[in-house]
Formats: C-alpha cells, structure tokens, sequence
C-alpha cells in the first residue's frame, strides 16, 4: 500500500506538471510593464543568491529598492532557531521592511527530520517561512501606509493543486512520499497566505499577502529527482521551462505594481490572478493550520504586530 501511495503521488505531481508545460509551450512568459521606482524601499528575499530568488532580487535592484539576500549561510529555515537569530539581527540594523519574498525551497529530498522534529518539506518550505514572517510583521507594520501598504509574496508552486488536507501530523509523514509532502507543504503555503491577508486585514493593517506561481522554472530545485528522471527532465527544461530571468516576471509585477496596491489574498500564476484549489479555499482548514502552527512555534494566535 505504501509503495501505491508514493507512485500515485509522484503520477498526480507528473500530471500536473505536464499541464504546467503545456501551458508555457503555446504561451508566451508573462512581460511585466513598466514599473514605478522603488527608491527608498527595502525587500529581503530568501533564497535569493540563485535561481528564482536571485533573479527577482536583481530585477528588484533594478527597480531602486535596497534588497535583502538571504541565503542558507544566513538563514537556515529547516532551524527555528535560526530564523529568530536572522530577526533579531535584521531589528538590529532599524531598517524598515516594505517587501518580503518567502522563495526558498526545497523539492523531493530524502526522508528526515530537522533539529526540531518536523519533516524537512513542511519546515523549509512552510513553518520557516510562517515563522519569518509572523516574527518581521511588526517592522512590516510600521513601514506600510494606507497609500504604500507593505507586501508579503509567498512563491508557492502548482503542485499544491495535488495535495491531499491531511495537515494533522505537521511533524513528518507516516507513510513518506517526497512528492506527497512537497505538495503538501506547497498547500500549507497557499492556505497561510489566504489566513494571514485575513489576519492582516481584520486587524486594519497596512500590509497585504498573496501568493505567485512562477511555472516551471529552469533551476536546481530539481536536483533531487532520480538520476533516469534528471536526465529525462534536462532536455525537456531547455526546450519548455521558463527561464529564472522570465518566471520572476510575477512576483517582481506583485511587488511594485500600481494594480495590486492594498489587494491581497490572491493566487497569481503568469501576471493574472487566478484560482489555487478548492482545498485552499477552506476557512476551515486555513484556520486550524494556523493554530497548529502557532502552538508548534509557541506563538499566539492573534496580536500579529
């Protein structure tokens, strides 16, 4: 059964990503229009000294804005305790923070379990980034106005669309599929960034959340696979893949543009909004990932600032 579940995971994430492809094939690569200047602004961007991460970084840069670039050496999400040091480091230097970029990943490795007990998709991909950003809300705050709100992008992933909703076991996976919880830990993503623009705008906070999928990327994320599907995979890459330079089109487009200044709560995949899974959508399950993610952090629940 176990061997079933981890082959019908990896075909639901394949089959996914072949329609991914067969997108990006008879569609052009989203072109951002002209942007106004972010002169004065300050972004951080977690992994962002290669692929994705650096190619927004550098077409933020570009833009004016003094941008952040965190990488492992820096900030190791797998470790809570290292997010809290990276923060207190940031508070340290009293600059203000207009944007941050949750874009680390981690895809398809091997089965264990951080320093602190969780499995390592959920930990990189989601609680760090949850804990990263409950943790730099309150500079977020200070640095938002209602003309100039502040704005989290969280770059999520299609594979959330395969995910099943069994969040319970946050710590690790009883039956351990890599795809399954790469998914999974795409989903807790989408469903936090839908929660938090909740927290945020109940709150009457001047900062907004969304979510951008930049497609399939031509990066190293995909180190991972198996030797037979790497060598499969490189061709294809080349030929269909959206370069890094092309996929951060979005996320730089969510970060400056005039349109989505104090909108938030959206899943953006090529420049438009566009809909994530129906399971995304559960308030229900937004809200209970939340609480769960809080008592494994020690945070509260509420008081985000």
């Amino acid at each position: 059964m176990r061997v079933l579940a981890q082959i019908g995971a990896a075909l639901k994430l394949y089959m996914v990503g072949l329609k991914v492809l067969l997108y990006q094939l008879f569609h052009r690569p989203f072109a951002s229009p002209v942007l106004p200047v972010q002169c004065g602004k300050v972004a951080i961007v977690t992994g962002g000294a290669r692929g994705l991460g650096y190619e927004v970084a550098r077409q933020l840069t570009g833009l004016g804005m003094h941008v952040i670039i965190v990488d492992f050496e820096f900030l190791d999400l797998a470790s809570m305790d290292s997010v809290r040091r990276f923060v207190r480091r940031f508070e340290d230097r009293r600059l203000p923070l207009h944007t941050l970029i949750n874009n680390a990943a981690v895809m398809l490795v091997p089965e264990g379990k951080t320093e602190d007990g969780f499995e390592q998709h959920f930990a990189v991909n989601y609680l760090g980034h949850f804990l990263l950003t409950r943790l730099l809300l309150g500079v977020l705050v200070r640095s938002g106005t209602t003309k100039a709100c502040s704005r989290i992008i969280s770059i999520c992933s299609a594979a959330h669309y395969t995910a099943d909703t069994d969040l319970q076991d946050l710590r690790s996976m009883r039956h351990y599929s890599p795809y399954a919880a790469y998914s999974r830990s795409k989903l807790a993503q989408v469903l936090f960034t839908y929660q938090l623009q909740q927290e945020l705008q109940s709150g009457g906070f001047a900062v907004t959340a969304n979510a951008v999928d930049p497609g399939m990327v031509d990066t190293d994320l995909y180190r991972n696979l198996s030797t037979p599907a790497w060598l499969a995979q490189r061709p294809i890459a080349r030929l269909l893949f959206r370069t890094a330079s092309q996929a951060a089109g979005t996320a730089v487009f969510t970060v400056a543009s005039p349109e989505l200044e104090g909108v938030g709560g959206c899943y953006l995949y090529e420049g438009k909004r566009v809909q994530s899974s129906a399971a995304s959508y559960d308030a229900e399950l937004q809200a209970r990932l939340w609480r769960s993610s809080c008592d494994l952090l020690g945070l509260p629940e509420s008081e985000l600032a």
